[in-house]
C-alpha cells in the first residue's frame, strides 16, 4: 500500500509540475489593438466659441487619428460644476466626461476638493509653451491640470455706428475713467434712445472687470474674504448702481438675453473678454460697425485701463476609459497646433496662449467686421497689461454673496455697508468650515 501510495504521489506531482509547466507557457494576452474605434466625450458650452473651438480641434485630430471621434456635449458652465459635484460627491462617476472645460477661476477650488478625480498633465503636455499666468491658475503643488485656452482679456466692444450718430467718435470712449464712461452713456441716451452697455444681471461679471482693473478681488492675498472692508469693491458697486438707475447700464434677465441686446441693437456696447467676439460676430447685418477700444478704469484708485473676464483651461478626468488618447488629443490640439488657432481666431475671438499661435501672422490681420480694425493684436496688447490677482477657493460663492447684496441695495433692502456686511459674514462661515 505504501508503494502504490508513493507511486500515486509522483504520478500527481509529475501532473502538477507538467500543468505548471503549460501554464506559464501560455500566450500573453493580446495587445489594444491602437486602431480600436475610441469615443472621447467632452463637456463645454458657448456653441460660437468653446464648442465650435473643440470641434474643429476634432477635425484636425481625426486627420492623423481616424479611429478617434471627439462627442462634444454642450453643458452650461453652472451645469458643468453641478454636474461634477453630484457625481463626484457621490462616487458615480460613469457619467462623467473624458474632458471638461473649466473656468480658470474655479480650477483650484475643484482639484483641492476632488484631488483624485483630474489627472495632472505635467508628463503628456509641453505646458512651458503657454504663457505662465495661465499656468499657474491651474497648478496646484506642481501639478498641472488645465490646458490653458483663452486668455479672457476684457475691452469695450463698441457700435460705431451708434455712437457716431450721438455726436461722439469712437476715440471718445478709449482711455477713459468709469465716472466719464458714464457721462458719455448719458449722451448716447439722450441723442439716440439706445442704452450704452448691457450685462446678465444674475452674476457680478461688470464688477469683477472693474475689481481686477485695480489689481483686487474678494479675496486678499492670503485668501481671506476681503469684502466688507474693500474700499474697490465698494466704489464699483456705487458707480455701477449709478450707471443702472441713470439708464446707462441695462440689466439683462439672464445671458441668453444679454446675448440678444448686443445682437438686436438695444445697447450700443459691451465691455467682456475677448471670447465674446463669438457671440458678436454672427449678426451680420452689424458688419463693419464694431469698434473695440480698452476698459474703463477708476478715477480715484489706482488703475488700469485692462482687465480680465472669464478664461478657462481643458481637463481630463480620471475617471476617462482612454486617458492617454485624451491627453493626446489636447497635446497636438490646443498644445500643438497653430492650424487650430488660426482657424477659429477670426469668428470667435479665441486668442491663444499657447506661445506659438501668437506668433501667427493671423493676429495682424484687419478685421472686417470691426471695420478693418486690427482687433487681435490690440487685445494680445492689452493681454499683456491685466493686473493678476488670487481668485481664492470659494470664489464663485463669494461672487454669489456679493451679486445678491447688489440686488438688496438696488431694491433698497439693505444699505451697501449691511449688504457687504453680510455677505463677508456669508463667506467666512463658508471659509470656516
Amino acid at each position: 500500500m505504501k508503494k502504490i501510495g508513493s507511486m500515486c504521489l509522483m504520478v500527481l506531482l509529475a501532473a502538477a509540475v507538467i500543468f505548471t509547466g503549460c501554464t506559464k507557457k501560455e500566450a500573453p494576452a493580446a495587445a489594444a489593438d491602437p486602431n480600436a474605434p475610441v469615443t472621447l466625450t467632452v463637456w463645454c458650452w458657448d456653441p460660437n466659441f468653446n464648442i465650435y473651438a473643440m470641434n474643429e480641434a476634432a477635425k484636425i485630430y481625426r486627420r492623423d487619428n481616424p479611429n478617434v471621434t471627439v462627442n462634444v456635449v454642450e453643458t452650461p458652465w453652472d451645469d458643468v460644476q453641478q454636474k461634477l459635484i453630484t457625481a463626484l460627491s457621490a462616487r458615480q462617476t460613469d457619467s462623467l466626461p473624458d474632458i471638461v472645460l473649466m473656468q480658470d477661476n474655479a480650477i483650484q477650488k475643484n482639484v483641492l476638493t476632488y484631488p483624485d478625480a483630474f489627472l495632472p498633465l505635467n508628463d503628456k503636455i509641453d505646458l512651458s509653451q503657454f504663457a505662465q499666468f495661465k499656468v499657474d491658475v491651474g497648478t496646484i503643488d506642481g501639478k498641472s491640470y488645465g490646458v490653458p485656452f483663452d486668455n479672457g482679456a476684457t475691452g469695450t466692444f463698441l457700435r460705431r455706428d451708434i455712437v457716431e450718430q450721438a455726436g461722439l467718435k469712437v476715440e471718445d470712449f478709449n482711455d477713459i475713467t468709469w465716472e466719464r464712461f458714464i457721462e458719455l452713456g448719458k449722451i448716447v441716451k439722450q441723442k439716440t434712445g439706445v442704452t450704452l452697455v448691457s450685462t446678465d444681471a444674475t452674476g457680478p461679471d461688470f464688477i469683477m472687470v472693474m475689481l481686477q482693473s485695480a489689481g483686487t478681488w474678494l479675496f486678499d492675498a492670503q485668501g481671506k474674504p476681503y469684502i466688507k472692508d474693500n474700499p474697490v469693491l465698494r466704489k464699483a458697486i456705487s458707480l455701477f448702481i449709478e450707471g443702472v438707475q441713470s439708464g446707462v447700464i441695462l440689466l439683462a434677465s439672464d445671458w441668453n438675453a444679454y446675448i440678444a441686446t448686443l445682437n438686436n441693437g438695444t445697447v450700443a456696447s459691451t465691455i467682456q473678454g475677448c471670447w465674446i467676439i463669438g457671440s458678436i460676430t454672427p449678426e451680420a447685418s452689424q458688419a463693419g460697425q464694431w469698434a473695440l477700444v480698452n476698459t474703463p478704469r477708476f478715477s480715484d484708485i489706482e488703475s488700469v485701463n485692462y482687465s480680465s473676464q472669464g478664461g478657462s483651461g481643458w481637463m481630463v478626468l480620471a475617471n476617462s476609459k482612454n486617458p492617454d488618447a485624451a491627453m493626446d488629443f489636447l497635446n497636438k490640439t490646443f498644445a500643438g497646433s497653430v492650424e487650430l488657432y488660426e482657424t477659429i481666431l477670426p469668428s470667435s475671438g479665441a486668442i491663444a496662449t499657447w506661445l506659438p499661435a501668437a506668433n501667427s501672422a493671423v493676429y495682424g490681420q484687419p478685421h472686417e467686421f470691426f471695420g478693418g480694425q486690427k482687433i487681435y493684436e490690440e487685445l494680445v496688447n492689452y493681454a499683456g497689461k491685466v493686473p493678476l490677482v488670487k481668485y481664492g477657493i470659494f470664489n464663485y460663492e463669494a461672487r454669489s454673496a456679493v451679486t445678491r447684496g447688489m440686488m438688496d441695495i438696488m431694491q433698497g433692502t439693505k444699505s451697501i455697508d449691511d449688504a457687504l456686511s453680510a455677505a463677508q459674514e456669508e463667506v467666512e462661515f463658508l471659509v470656516a468650515q
